[in-house]
């Protein structure tokens, strides 16, 4: 089977097609990134300011040291959300990347299968050996890979359970520590 000017073209546009998506879906997290740092950074001063002002106001140690632990618990939870909010962008930017490249993988290997099948159609006599062995790599390549997508897709699994963990586990540090700091 040959390909016609047309088929070239064709691929060539879809593949233009999903460069361009792709593009867009990294600029749109970009742009959710910025954003969310810009409100970060804008809190941030926020409440440096506030902070500022009540240090200021302070009368004694005793006082000093209540307002400082007083901050470690809501800072904690912040750089928590903060976390979680960053950790959302990347992987949904990430996820509709996988989307394209299981699509254009799933669109290159029905190809693949066509171009073989019609070879083997075309075949000349007592290719059949060298047909099955093209077939069978071809079978084995599409096994492997979807092998690799399972064992992203369960390492992603693990990772983002991992880092839920990880996030309650230093806000609930924070709130111990602030506890304790307020008793004494």
């Amino acid at each position: 089977m040959s390909l016609t000017p047309e088929q070239v073209l064709a691929a060539h546009k879809a593949n233009v097609e999903t460069l361009f998506g792709l593009t867009t879906k990294a600029f749109e997290g970009l742009e959710k990134l910025v954003e969310l740092n810009v409100t970060a950074s804008r809190a941030a001063l926020q409440e440096a300011a506030s902070h500022t002002q009540a240090v200021l106001s302070v009368k004694d140690a005793q006082e000093l040291l209540a307002l400082q632990a007083g901050l470690f618990q809501p800072l904690a939870e912040k750089t928590a959300a903060y976390s979680r909010h960053l950790y959302d962008i990347a992987s949904g930017t990430s996820a509709e990347f996988g989307k394209a490249v299981e699509g254009k993988t799933a669109e290159v290997q029905k190809t693949v299968a066509t171009l073989v099948e019609s070879a083997a159609k075309n075949a000349p006599a007592g290719s059949e050996t060298a047909v099955a062995a093209i077939k069978s790599a071809v079978t084995a390549a599409n096994n492997a890979f979807e092998s690799v997508q399972k064992a992203v897709k369960q390492a992603t699994d693990v990772a983002e359970a991992n880092f839920n963990a990880v996030a309650a586990s230093a806000v609930n540090a924070a709130k111990t520590t602030t506890s304790a700091a307020k008793k004494r």
